[in-house]
């Protein structure tokens, strides 16, 4: 072997050995968005590996085909996969969304819609159900106090829903950026 071909062949196994470190790391932190490891580290792999058709992903990550299909789902709801075409291929492709900014846009802004719905109705039922108890005149005055003091507490809350409304609002329009710039970093 020629001296070349050792250092290339060095080279390579310590680029390998970087690429496993940040697919590990993705895939220890997917934990975040809701997936298993074994998706974290689908997504890391599509992310540093590229575009790849589910037969590839199971090649290489040695997963079952169902496992492969349930973990591309998953990525795909949380808005960090996509299904892509490709020209003269009859099977899906899929890749990763590489630009992190718009993973946890999609994601988080998602989670955070669902909580505000699910709150906001919730508080509106109860609300309206605390209203009923209030206005009887068939109720104690000290279970009124009761259901009052609860109305006004979960009420309060609305604040708070009202408020992430605003920042899902400011992170999804970009307006975000404005006050809190992205560094892109320079060569150091």
């Amino acid at each position: 072997m020629t001296s070349q071909l050792k250092k290339d062949e060095t080279a390579l196994e310590v680029i390998e050995r970087a690429k496993q470190t940040v697919i590990g790391a993705i895939a220890e932190t997917m934990d975040l968005y809701g997936v298993t490891p074994s998706a974290g580290r689908l997504y890391g792999t599509m992310y540093i590996e590229g575009e790849m058709t589910l037969d590839q992903m199971k090649d290489r990550l040695g997963m079952t085909k169902p496992s492969m299909s349930t973990a591309v789902r998953r990525l795909r709801s949380n808005g960090m996969v996509q299904k892509t075409w490709k020209k003269g291929s009859r099977r899906d492709h899929f890749s990763a969304e590489t630009d992190f900014f718009k993973s946890f846009i999609s994601f988080y802004c998602k989670k955070w819609e669902r909580e505000v719905e699910m709150n906001v109705s919730a508080i509106e039922v109860a609300s309206k159900e605390l209203n009923e108890v209030m206005e009887s005149d068939q109720v104690s005055r000290g279970i009124k106090d009761y259901a009052e003091n609860l109305y006004n507490q979960i009420n309060e809350s609305k604040s708070y829903y009202k408020w992430l409304n605003r920042l899902i609002e400011l992170i999804e329009s970009g307006k975000i950026f404005d006050y809190l710039p992205i560094e892109h970093l320079e060569d150091e």
